[in-house]
């Protein structure tokens, strides 16, 4: 154990149990790089550099044009010049030599050559004719400078400078870089191998297709073998092992005598009386943590196995994590124990996942008794909720540790520590990165809901695409976004009845809308900050067609909608507001109270409905003799679809002083052009 201080949330724990910070500084003091080895270059990509790579020549190793035109004597100037040679990408130039009055043809990448101290861009130039004499000859039109459009020797890379540092990922233009210094061979930390083991009575194969009473199909080992493999690790299955000692050892022995350097088992580490994997990594090996300060993932176990007992093999260690039979469980605690295990074997030198500060979107409950570990959604956001750019989290849905439903969208983990207290949104707290970010807010595809996700009772909430659905929503003919506006929605505490059914209301209406698709949800409060974040979001980078907003058009001292709304738009649509409130009165005479506004940014159309969810549904009716032309219109569709309707331009004069009127205007413009 470490003589640091305790963290925070150790103060939680009971006394046998160890906060994740003090989990992780225990497996990463037990963990050691491996030995390094030498791979050929291709083989290099994904790895961590074992050795400080040094420049063995310089790069250019010549001067190089930087584009194609003429090496010219810069203090030639402009003027007609003959072409005495050429000086292509591959040509040595050797013994080519350019002196006052003469140029050579020169392409990017080629040699300069000697004599020559500046190139002019072809685009400067103009060809001549060929003269009596055979010679080519080019007219160069600017002055040039010493030094011009030319690449020295080492200016991008000096001879002996280090390139690359011991402990740096190899990536693909680091495979490049390497492959401009001549570098074949490279000196790496290998993939460690990591072996995983599913244990249980109750699990079958995936492939099983009638399950029996009492069985489930194993989930844990196919999501470890794939989060090992996305952690550039060697894999080894070792399949399902059922709780019977005498097999769990025979398959622990199979991963040693394979030269597993970590093992990942699932299930079997509780307090149950056939929960048998901590009696065998006891057996074994040294147990150093069997529970951990955390939620979820408590019954997360830590062991050390010597191989010294096995004949003809290398005197290893094995770092082995027993992590609990539920799937986020085990998936959770992968990423915080496992992987900063095998980052250290693979050379890493900050092997800890990384953590950033986000603002999360939406209240949430922290647990009383052990930090938790939240799965959210995060990403960039221009306006994280405190009027300054940042990173915002959306939680990914229910918690419960069986439900990989909640973790499927997740790419972080928030850091909650133990309270009991809700976290109002907004909260700033850390997150930790199990995946990568994106970079701006899309829809989400939910579990179940089909194309949109709207949370707890039926509030509607701001939500992230799903990788799969990307595509089809940002190829959409007609995007549509749904703004419900309600102070009681937005703090959790009532349902969002008017959002979810203009959803569907659309939904209904997609192809005579022309391929409507709803492709952005989102809750704010009545305030009006709140609501131009969005609609401006939504218009202005998103690219929304169509944003529908609901509620907050009354008399009440909140509804402000209309004004929020009236502040963005740049030509009001009032026809639009009169079709729906005569719609609206024949319903109810309180109608008559709507303050709506409608209009147009850029080419997005924004309208304001009511926050009756009955009301919704007749207001987008009542339009859609219309609102397909509008769309198309504003997408730059400038012909007449009515057909009861003449064109100005093709109508016929209606009487005597029409024509005389029309004849005026003409003769009007003919003499002004004649002016």
């Amino acid at each position: 154990m470490r003589s640091e201080p305790t963290s925070m949330s150790s103060m939680c724990a009971p006394p046998t149990m160890l906060s994740i910070e003090d989990a992780t500084h225990i497996v990463l003091s037990r963990a050691q790089g491996l030995e390094p080895i030498t791979v050929p270059l291709p083989e290099a990509l994904g790895l961590i550099l074992a050795e400080d790579i040094k420049a063995p020549d310089p790069l250019p190793p010549f001067r190089a044009s930087i584009k194609d035109g003429f090496a010219v004597v810069a203090a030639d100037g402009p003027g007609e010049y003959p072409v005495i040679a050429e000086a292509r990408a591959g040509n040595d130039a050797e013994g080519m030599i350019i002196t006052p009055g003469t140029v050579a043809y020169i392409t990017t990448g080629g040699p300069v050559p000697d004599g020559a101290d500046a190139v002019v861009q072809v685009e400067d130039t103009e060809q001549i004719e060929d003269t009596p004499d055979g010679l080519k000859r080019v007219r160069i039109l600017v002055a040039a400078n010493p030094g011009q459009d030319i690449r020295p020797v080492g200016c991008d890379i000096e001879k002996g400078a280090t390139i690359l540092r011991r402990g740096e990922h190899i990536g693909t233009a680091k495979i490049g870089l390497l492959a401009s210094m001549g570098m074949v061979m490279v000196k790496v930390y290998p993939r460690p191998t990591v072996a995983v083991l599913s244990t249980g009575d109750e699990l079958v194969e995936p492939a099983t297709r009638v399950l029996g009473r009492g069985q489930i199909r194993d989930s844990n080992r196919a999501m470890l073998l794939a989060a090992a493999s996305q952690q550039n690790c060697k894999i080894l299955d070792l399949g399902i092992a059922g709780d019977d000692a005498e097999h769990l050892e025979k398959t622990l022995d199979e991963a040693i005598s394979a030269g597993a350097d970590i093992l990942l088992s699932s299930g079997g580490v509780s307090m149950g009386d056939r929960d048998l994997v901590k009696p065998l990594l006891e057996k074994r090996g040294t147990i150093y943590f069997n529970k951990v300060l955390m939620k979820p993932g408590k019954p997360l176990t830590f062991a050390v196995i010597s191989t010294n007992s096995m004949e003809g093999k290398p005197n290893k260690k094995i770092l082995a994590f027993g992590l609990p039979g539920n799937p986020v469980s085990c998936i959770v605690g992968f990423h915080l124990v496992a992987v900063p295990a095998i980052r250290c074997l693979s050379g890493w030198e900050n092997p800890k996942l990384q953590r950033v500060q986000v603002r999360i979107a939406e209240a949430i409950k922290a647990d009383p008794i052990r930090p938790e570990f939240h799965r959210a959604i995060i990403t960039w956001e221009h306006n994280d909720g405190s009027g300054n750019p940042g990173f915002v989290a959306q939680s990914s849905g229910h918690q419960m540790s069986s439900r990989l439903l909640g973790m499927k969208s997740a790419n972080a983990l928030l850091e909650l520590p133990c309270s009991g207290k809700v976290l109002p949104a907004k909260s700033s707290v850390q997150a930790i990165l199990i995946s990568d970010i994106c970079s701006t807010p899309l829809p989400f595809v939910p579990e179940s809901l089909g194309p949109l996700s709207f949370g707890q009772n039926g509030c509607s909430t701001t939500s992230i695409m799903s990788t799969e659905s990307l595509t089809e929503f940002q190829d959409a003919p007609v995007k549509v976004g749904i703004l419900t506006v309600s102070d009681t929605v937005a703090a959790g505490a009532g349902p969002d009845g008017s959002g979810p059914r203009a959803v569907s209301v659309i939904n209904s209406l997609s192809e005579k809308l022309g391929g409507a698709k709803v492709v952005a949800t989102a809750v704010a409060p009545d305030e009006v900050n709140e609501i131009q974040n969005v609609l401006k979001n939504w218009s202005d980078v998103k690219k929304v067609n169509l944003i529908l907003t609901t509620g907050g058009t009354g008399f009440s001292p909140r509804d402000i909608t209309p004004e929020a709304t009236k502040s963005l738009i740049e030509r009001e649509a009032p026809g639009l507001l009169q079709v729906m409130l005569q719609e609206s009165l024949k319903v109810t005479p309180f109608a008559m109270l709507s303050r709506a506004m409608a209009g147009i940014r850029g080419s997005t159309l924004i309208i304001n409905m009511p926050g009756n969810p009955n009301a919704v549904a007749e207001c987008i009716d009542a339009l859609m003799p219309a609102l397909p032309h509008a769309l198309r219109q504003l997408k730059g569709d400038k012909r007449e679809k009515h057909p009861l309707h003449v064109p100005h331009s093709q109508a016929e004069p209606s009487d005597t002083w029409e024509r005389s009127f029309r004849s005026a205007s003409t003769a009007s413009k003919q003499c002004d052009c004649e002016k």
